[in-house]
């Protein structure tokens, strides 16, 4: 593969063969606001350059990712090849998974947070797009449940604990702690399943809260059972809205530049397993 130095390559124990990536603003032909490596086709960018772009993440991967119609919902899709034209004209979910070698699942982002999955052994990957509606609606938990039933049908069938076991999970960037305003009504989202969210909120004057969105997500993984968990730990250099240079943001850039483009966060299993 040949990524763009800036491009973020998660940091996490996946085997070899498990190759995963996230795409920053860098390496792209996009114009601004979007520039310049927006992948994100209905934002308002030039479809030509958004083309070039895909193209560019293609030749840097080795593959075509699977990009879905995302809607911040909790459907999940299993991929067994890719789409006969263009997936995200086709696929309306807001997960993927898949067990088959040169598929690239697929999710974009501008804020809401990018989950990538593998196991320990590398049989299935998976990706997830977890805004705060989906996240509260169970996209985490509809996207283990759909990972592990595809994962059990390669391990002799074992069940959820030791799936949950064996899983590991990646978290990108996305809107921080630091700048994630969200109305009282987000917060009762959260606590209305489960309670001891609360401390993932910080009161604000006139009844805000400042949100902190990868540890609601690490909250509703370690309830799942899965620990091993890597990637965003809340801090500023995770943050979409603090990093204007290197991440899109659609709450920080939507208003004040009229537009944000889209980054991808991508995983697959290598063709070539065995040889890396």
């Amino acid at each position: 593969m040949a990524l763009h130095p800036d491009w973020l390559v998660p940091v996490w124990p996946a085997p070899p063969h498990v190759r995963s990536v996230l795409t920053t603003r860098a390496g792209g032909v996009s114009k601004p606001p979007f520039d310049s490596f927006n992948l994100g086709r209905p934002v308002g960018d030039e479809a030509s350059a958004v083309e070039t772009n895909r193209r560019r993440l293609c030749a840097a991967i080795g593959a075509s990712p699977v990009f879905l119609s995302q809607v911040h919902g909790i459907g999940s899709v299993e991929l067994t090849g890719p789409p006969a034209v263009e997936s995200d004209l086709l696929i309306e979910a807001d997960a993927c998974v898949s067990a088959a070698p040169g598929v690239v699942c697929a999710v974009r982002a501008a804020d809401c947070l990018p989950l990538l999955w593998t196991d320990t052994q590398g049989q299935v990957v998976a990706a997830t797009h977890a805004g705060w509606r989906g996240l509260a609606a169970g996209i985490i938990e509809r996207s283990f449940a759909h990972f592990a039933q595809v994962l059990a049908r390669h391990s002799n069938g074992e069940d959820h604990p030791v799936l949950a076991n064996r899983t590991l999970a990646w978290l990108g960037p996305c809107i921080g702690p630091q700048a994630f305003e969200v109305g009282p009504e987000v917060r009762q989202a959260f606590l209305a399943t489960d309670p001891g969210a609360g401390h993932c909120f910080v009161p604000l004057p006139a009844g805000k809260f400042l949100a902190d969105l990868p540890a609601l997500a690490r909250r509703r993984l370690r309830s799942l059972g899965v620990s091993r968990i890597h990637g965003n730990d809340s801090t500023r250099a995770w943050c979409t809205v603090s990093n204007p240079s290197r991440f899109f943001s659609h709450r920080r850039d939507s208003v004040a530049l009229g537009g944000s483009g889209r980054m991808a966060a991508c995983i697959w299993i290598n063709q070539r397993r065995g040889f890396d």
